[in-house]
């Protein structure tokens, strides 16, 4: 079975369970672990920022930044298919008491007058604007890189307006090896940044969060009050000092497979896409021309060799990883033709 529902299917290989399994380890609750603590300096050098924090998962990165910024009836400004609004079990509500402001983007991307125009005025009627989201890649949006450009003149809403920008970069390294712009360069525009390693990077677990040393101090707090404090979390940790030492270049591979796959579904029937849409290692494509819902098609994929995943009652993604070869996205490549061949027939 080739599975391209997800970047987060990808297994741990041996050389990663090996480092796991060598790893120095302590109590990370009292910030002892010296491999969590490695990966965190590791991090912030990365994006460019004073410190870190390892959490278990993307959704945590992101609930623990929206819970720093914001105080209980605030409102924050979100893209409307943004993960983390979309895909977070309403843990901004629930566990932040704020509401937020959902603005439809193009492929996932805001324009700064957008931004602007809603947020609140200054009156005690409205919720306080006090946090602006966004996604670089853009899921949703197809794998979307924000332009450099576009997150500068958000960032200068922002700073007019007092608010503070958060950047779910679970995928931020996809757009790092697509563009060739250092990571320092997006996170320099935010406040706090977050990004997975349990994605295209290819370890088991965890994220980071990356901010000043003060905010960091601030979010360890809130990881322990969310219940994220870890214990001998080396193990874990050492697998993500593998993924950063070893399978950021390596992105470009799944991009190139992408752009192989999103080749083959333009031409066939029934399918519309635009393969130049495709930036890095996510493929979105309609498939109401079929007149076969998601879960019909999804089915005839299945059984033959292909996982992908709805996205819409009409839409489909499937996502290059680590762990499907450039042999795994021909064997995709002739399932599509078949089945998409078979429908049309």
């Amino acid at each position: 079975m080739i599975d391209l529902r997800s970047d987060t299917v990808t297994r741990p290989s041996p050389a990663m369970r090996e480092a796991m399994a060598q790893a120095e380890v302590g109590d990370d609750v009292f910030g002892e672990d010296p491999t969590v603590n490695r990966l965190q300096d590791m991090a912030a050098r990365l994006l460019g920022k004073e410190a870190a924090l390892f959490v278990p998962s993307g959704t945590m990165a992101n609930q623990l930044s929206v819970r720093l910024h914001t105080r209980p009836g605030d409102e924050i400004i979100v893209e409307a298919g943004a993960h983390v609004v979309r895909y977070e079990s309403g843990a901004a509500a629930g566990l932040s008491g704020v509401q937020t402001c959902w603005l439809p983007g193009t492929r996932g991307i805001l324009q700064p007058e957008q931004i602007d125009a809603a947020i609140r005025p200054p009156d005690y009627h409205n919720p306080p604007t006090t946090l602006i989201c966004l996604e670089n890649t853009h899921n949703r949006g197809g794998g979307t890189i924000y332009p450099l450009d576009r997150i500068g003149a958000i960032r200068k809403v922002a700073e007019a307006r007092g608010i503070a920008l958060h950047l779910d970069g679970a995928r931020l390294f996809n757009a790092v090896v697509a563009t060739g712009i250092p990571a320092t360069e997006y996170a320099r525009h935010f406040e706090t940044v977050s990004f997975c390693l349990s994605k295209g990077l290819g370890a088991p677990v965890g994220s980071l969060i990356c901010a000043d040393k003060e905010r960091v101090v601030k979010l360890r707090r809130l990881r322990k009050m969310f219940g994220g404090g870890m214990r001998q979390a080396g193990i874990l940790a050492a697998a993500g000092l593998y993924a950063l030492d070893h399978n950021i270049a390596r992105l470009a591979e799944d991009h190139t497979h992408a752009k192989r796959l999103a080749a083959t579904l333009a031409q066939l029937p029934g399918v519309t896409i635009d393969p130049a849409h495709v930036e890095t290692n996510i493929v979105v494509f309609d498939i109401s021309e079929t007149r076969r819902t998601a879960d019909e098609v999804l089915a005839a994929l299945k059984a033959e060799g292909l996982l992908l995943v709805p996205f819409s009652p009409t839409t489909l993604r499937a996502v290059t990883h680590l762990d499907a070869s450039s042999d795994h996205v021909e064997q995709a490549c002739a399932i599509l033709k078949n089945v998409f061949t078979r429908l049309a027939a």
